[in-house]
């Protein structure tokens, strides 16, 4: 039930629907190029992401294995409830997360915006910077489509796939320069991001911040449902 974190396994490391272990579903599927193992942990190639996956439920051995991922002070955020975290390990802050299933998300294409690719991101990275909607890297760009608006030539909105687990891909970097913030561009950009998923017979989906209850509305609007409520916690390796 949404409201709850429900990831139950048939075994020790396999998640019933890939919803509720996307980073490893991801890794093991579509995005195997940028994957990197040790033992159950898997990581995207830093220049892609930095997410760090692992089971609902981590042993002794996994981190040992989440500790030689990371190296020495290294850190990850590590999703779901109930950790216990090693002593020699140092937690560095928790936050809510909402997980929302966009299979009635009302989709549309966008003649005005443009599908950008590895030439925009030093663009990207300067828009990120100043709209900060979440982590991006160099390479980010590979992990799917993403689509821009450009006003006088400047980008100034954007959106795009991240994280693909079978079946599902995630719409993530939302963001709109602030002087543009109220016309509606982000509802465009995540329409039409939902259009191509769509259109390859895929579900979109999508996560957002507990407390940013703003985002989360306009999301409700769209026709998203949340699927459940969780907790990502950031630790740093000994």
């Amino acid at each position: 039930m949404p409201g709850e974190e429900s990831v139950l396994t048939v075994d020790v490391d396999i998640a019933v629907h890939p919803l509720d272990d996307p980073v490893r579903a991801s890794l093991r599927g579509e995005h195997s190029r940028f994957a990197r193992w040790t033992g159950r942990i898997g990581r995207y190639e830093p220049e892609v992401a930095r997410f760090v996956g692992h089971p609902a439920v981590l042993d002794e051995q996994d981190w040992a294995d989440l500790g030689t991922v990371l190296g020495s002070g290294g850190s990850a955020g590590i999703r779901g409830l109930g950790h216990v975290v090693p002593s020699a390990w140092t937690v560095l802050g928790e936050f809510g997360t909402v997980q929302m299933d966009g299979a009635r998300l009302r989709v549309a294409l966008d003649p005005e915006l443009e599908t950008l690719t590895a030439a925009d991101v030093p663009e990207i990275l300067e828009l990120i910077a100043r709209t900060e909607p979440g982590p991006y890297a160099p390479r980010t760009i590979e992990m799917g489509t993403y689509l821009g608006l450009r006003v006088e030539g400047r980008l100034v909105a954007m959106a795009g796939e991240r994280l693909h687990p079978p079946g599902w891909t995630e719409i993530s970097a939302v963001c709109t320069d602030a002087e543009f913030r109220g016309r509606g561009i982000a509802s465009r950009l995540i329409r039409a991001v939902g259009a191509g998923i769509r259109a390859r017979g895929e579900t979109p989906f999508l996560h957002a911040v507990a407390h940013n209850t703003t985002a989360i509305s306009l999301y409700e609007t769209l026709g998203f449902t949340v699927r459940k409520t969780s907790k990502l916690t950031l630790v740093q390796a000994p």
